[in-house]
């Protein structure tokens, strides 16, 4: 009896270990970004959970964190880079601070249009800037989308670079953005996006830039009265993963991954795309003056000066290579 006994227990504590074995094969990955969940950033991020999680039959799953609930986009990129949070979707912006030829992206004025932007930025530019970003702990799936940013205030139309002078705009620490507002004419303010209605409510700021869609999915339109579509610069989420995280899928996860992400940056880019006339007109409906057609040669024959700040930045080297990519 007894050896029976030690027999079963063999037996089922073998049973234990594999069952702890397969539980151990499920991986959560948690994935953090800063849109709004209406946005098209998140429809896309739905979309990759839910193809990732099919196709995995489950061992994979996806933990998305909208809307900055992880933090503000440069510290949500920070714990990817220290594995706290194993996925995230920075703008080129974020990622310079890692990896400087990033900076060349958001060169004002570079791109003709958001098709010029995606073949530079799927081709030559990724196969440049990959491998620089794994010397990081980065592993860069894929380009999604954000779009073209267009300035907005309170005060009064935008047409010109004359237009600008005295206003206070609010953007994003990233250099490139700070350095177009300032050669305009306006005067740069950097405030964290979460502070930012309350920032155009209270009077801090006059204005702030970001693409049709941010404007619109995040009710800016509300504070702001004036719209100039000024298109001064482009950038797009990026899809990164903590190069760990990565490691420790199989070869066939990540190629799925890989196919997904993909697929989920075409999503958006599809969304942003159909979307931004019908939500310009909805700005419009909802009271905003748009200006659409500013001076924007006007405008880039100002930007001297941040293209000089930029170079400073990227290193003149990155910026000729980017530009033989553009050109």
């Amino acid at each position: 009896m007894n050896l029976r006994l030690a027999v079963l227990g063999s037996v089922f504590g073998g049973l234990a270990l594999l069952g702890a074995g397969a539980a151990d094969a499920q991986t959560n990955l948690k994935l953090a970004h800063f849109a709004a969940e209406t946005h098209p950033g998140h429809i896309a991020s739905l979309q990759f959970k839910e193809r990732v999680e099919e196709r995995t039959n489950g061992e994979v799953t996806i933990e998305i964190f909208p809307n900055n609930q992880l933090g503000s986009p440069p510290e949500q990129l920070e714990q990817v880079v220290l594995g706290a949070v194993d996925m995230s979707l920075p703008t080129q912006g974020a990622l310079d601070k890692y990896e400087k030829a990033f900076a060349t992206v958001m060169s004002p004025f570079v791109f003709r249009d958001y098709a010029h932007a995606h073949e530079v930025l799927d081709g030559p530019f990724m196969e440049w800037v990959a491998p620089k970003l794994e010397a990081q702990g980065l592993v860069m799936l894929s380009n999604w989308e954000w779009g073209f940013r267009n300035v907005t205030n309170s005060k009064h139309p935008i047409h010109s670079p004359a237009d600008m002078a005295g206003l206070t705009i609010r953007t994003p620490p990233e250099i490139q953005l700070v350095a177009a507002m300032e050669a305009a004419g306006a005067n740069a303010t950097q405030i964290a996006f979460p502070e930012l209605p309350n920032a155009l409510n209270q009077g801090v700021v006059d204005g702030q830039e970001n693409p049709i869609a941010v404007i619109y999915h995040f009710k800016i339109y509300e504070l702001q009265k004036h719209l100039s579509l000024t298109r001064h610069v482009y950038n797009s989420m990026v899809h990164v993963v903590n190069q760990a995280s990565w490691d420790g899928l199989t070869p066939e996860q990540q190629a799925i991954i890989r196919e997904e992400s993909k697929a989920a940056g075409d999503l958006m880019r599809q969304l942003v795309a159909e979307q931004e006339a019908d939500e310009l007109q909805k700005l419009k409906d909802a009271g905003m003056e748009v200006v659409e057609d500013p001076d924007t040669a006007a405008f880039k024959a100002a930007m001297g000066p941040a293209y000089e700040r930029i170079g400073e930045y990227a290193g003149k080297e990155n910026v000729e290579q980017f530009l033989t990519f553009v050109q």
